[in-house]
């Protein structure tokens, strides 16, 4: 379920105490982001004060599955005007760069072939 490129990618725009676990985050998803956690097509991102740790909430099935990324060194650029992001610029945001200068070519659909 994790690396779908279909669901909803959630971020979470305060900073949030990684010592929260599945029954924290799904409660600051439930009352803060007035979403429902236990949503299939969607996941929860949420980052800590000093950007250097990522957590991932999700719904697989019949259980939370909760995802943790922590950098031994830099920080997570992690864009404050961005309420959802895709696929891609969750993949470019683990692997450190700043998404909100990374545009990628638009996916394209061909119904007539010459």
């Amino acid at each position: 379920m994790l690396f779908n490129s279909k669901v909803n990618i959630w971020l979470y725009q305060k900073a949030v105490d990684m010592r929260k676990s599945i029954d924290g985050l799904s409660i600051v998803v439930a009352s803060g982001m007035k979403k429902n956690p236990t949503n299939e097509e969607e996941l929860f991102l949420f980052c800590n004060k000093g950007a250097d740790k990522l957590k991932i909430l999700y719904w697989d099935k019949n259980g939370f599955c909760l995802w943790y990324k922590r950098l031994e060194k830099g920080r997570f650029n992690i864009p404050k005007d961005f309420e959802v992001i895709s696929y891609e610029q969750l993949r470019w945001l683990l692997d450190g760069f700043d998404i909100t200068k990374l545009k990628g070519n638009p996916q394209l659909s061909y119904n007539k072939f010459y």
